[in-house]
């Protein structure tokens, strides 16, 4: 992924929210907010961006989105529930219409033979819609690279999303 696909997909995500008149929210852990910085690079993006959460640690992720003590307990941060539940959580704590989440292991440490650096879950709200969630299983060319990777691949599956009738 280069460094200017992101802003591309980022803006594609945004023209896509305001065509159907709807606001967008993050919900992101080891993204740390990259995906909300990339929208709102974006000149005029506040039509469309409700807001970002920031939900690095377990505790946040209960506080501000409410996922649930037994998912995190059951499944760990690191996984499909807790990306579904990210997202609906984001999606219900906002203004927003589509909310996408994410949740990863960046390293280059606390990766586990069944959680490795590089797997990273995400998860898509939308209103009307059945939440959505999919892993990817990122190379370790290092933090920055699986975080960069992360981000477009959330914006893309925010683009898709969109497209659904």
């Amino acid at each position: 992924m280069s460094d200017d696909q992101i802003p591309s997909l980022a803006r594609r995500f945004l023209d896509g929210c305001t065509q159907r008149g709807i606001m967008a929210a993050t919900a992101e852990s080891c993204t740390g907010g990259l995906i909300i910085a990339a929208l709102t690079d974006i000149a005029g993006s506040s039509s469309v961006v409700d807001r970002g959460f920031v939900t690095y640690s377990n505790e946040a992720k209960m506080e501000m989105i409410g996922v649930s003590p037994d998912t995190l307990a059951a499944h760990g941060a690191v996984s499909r529930q807790t990306a579904l539940e990210m997202a609906a959580g984001a999606l219900e704590r906002s203004r927003a219409d589509i909310a996408l989440s994410v949740t990863g292991i960046a390293g280059p440490g606390g990766g586990s033979v069944d959680k490795p650096v590089g797997l990273v879950w995400f998860g898509v709200a939308r209103t009307g819609y059945e939440p959505t969630a999919e892993s990817r299983s990122f190379d370790n060319h290092g933090r920055e690279f699986i975080r960069k990777e992360a981000v477009a691949t959330a914006l893309e599956l925010g683009i898709g999303a969109l497209s659904r009738k």
